[in-house]
């Protein structure tokens, strides 16, 4: 089972903490804007004499509330084409388990969500990087790419749209390529839309938005980033394939229920007002334009602008991103303070790539973010394995 590279490094963290240096925390996607009071509201007062399983696939009411919430963003499904699964997280192994048996492979475009390795670890099956490049902002690379590394063992393709670790946001015309390859090789296409909401200057175009693929596509969600909501575990796996859905409520059934508390939770988000994500996004652009620009302006530094989610990949004058993150911790202050960032070398599937290459998450505020940036900028100026 790989490590995390997102939390690795939490023990130097932890011992920075003691010594009594300040950690400003990019390393981890985890909002700070607060849950909606009327979600938590919604948990605190429910009212029921017996916290009992709900069916395996979630609670009905909340399947249909779902089907409300696809039609506003341009996906029509059926509530019994849903299952709620224990975060976006169990979509994922869901699929994984479902659509492959142990040695087949599944293609993803690099560097991408670090969990899917761990999630094809526990499913027995292979994870087949093709490599996108920093230099034009992670854009999906070449079909020709993909058509290289195709096997008979190849099932599926994975994609994070807006992308976790990049931030990049799949355009309409990239997702009909995509279309065009898994129809001509039938395989299916896990699609992964954590951040459907968070994207800045074009709407994100779904694979739900796709048309005669309904029996090729699986929409992974979670109301974890949307409603920053992470500690709900609530996601759900959507598709309009019946035989699938069928083969995958086994595996709903195996673990019972999805969590009836945070299901409460999740359907009470479907009812927040039209415009609650207006002020979300407007924040994580602001976010995202700062950081940015900050990383920009220094010294052999060089981070694309990201479409959507609310991560930035960075490349950086220095030897080792894995050794300049354990460095930050343990022997790097300025100012009483430090950061703590994600190696990017986590986030590839290829050996030797990353190395050069941070993740950021920017889910502090704008003052924050500031404070790290002059952190990370005094850093690379101390560091010992600065390569300019």
């Amino acid at each position: 089972m790989p490590a995390s590279p997102i939390r690795k490094l939490v023990p130097y963290a932890e011992a920075a903490k003691k010594k009594g240096i300040h950690v400003y925390h990019l390393n981890i996607g985890q909002p700070d804007i607060e849950t909606p009071k009327m979600v938590l509201d919604a948990v605190r007062n429910s009212n029921f004499t017996i916290l009992e399983y709900s069916h395996s696939a979630g609670n009905e009411s909340y399947r249909k509330k779902l089907v409300k919430y696809y039609q506003s963003v341009g996906i029509n499904i059926h509530y019994n084409q849903i299952i709620i699964t224990t975060g976006g997280s169990e979509a994922i192994l869901f699929g994984f388990m479902t659509c492959l048996d142990a040695g087949d492979e599944v293609i993803i475009p690099e560097p991408f969500y670090a969990n899917y390795n761990g999630f094809a670890v526990e499913a027995g099956v292979k994870v087949v990087p093709i490599t996108s490049h920093i230099e034009n902002g992670f854009a999906l690379p070449p079909i020709q790419d993909f058509e290289k590394v195709i096997t008979p063992r190849t099932k599926a393709i994975v994609i994070c749209n807006p992308n976790n670790p990049t931030g990049y946001s799949y355009s309409e015309a990239e997702m009909q390529q995509i279309k065009e390859l898994i129809l001509k090789h039938n395989l299916y296409l896990f699609s992964d839309e954590a951040y459907r909401e968070f994207t800045y200057e074009e709407k994100q175009f779904s694979a739900g938005h796709l048309e005669g693929v309904d029996d090729n596509v699986v929409i992974m969600d979670t109301i974890s980033k949307r409603y920053s909501a992470c500690g709900g575990r609530i996601g759900a796996f959507v598709t309009k394939n019946k035989a699938l859905l069928d083969a995958t409520m086994k595996f709903a059934q195996a673990r019972l229920s999805p969590p009836g508390f945070a299901q409460i939770a999740g359907e009470a988000a479907v009812d927040l007002p039209a415009d609650y994500f207006d002020t979300t996004k407007a924040e994580y652009k602001s976010r995202r334009d700062l950081i940015v620009s900050r990383l920009n302006a220094m010294k052999g530094v060089f981070c694309p602008n990201p479409g959507g989610a609310f991560y930035a990949m960075a490349k950086l004058p220095i030897d080792d991103s894995d050794t300049f993150c354990q460095w930050l911790l343990e022997s790097f202050e300025y100012g009483g303070a430090t950061v703590m960032l994600a190696p990017a070398t986590g986030f590839y599937g290829t050996p030797g790539l990353g190395k050069q290459e941070v993740r950021l998450a920017y889910v502090l505020n704008l003052s924050a973010i500031d404070a790290a940036m002059d952190c990370l900028q005094n850093a690379l100026k101390q560091y010992p394995g600065r390569t300019i």
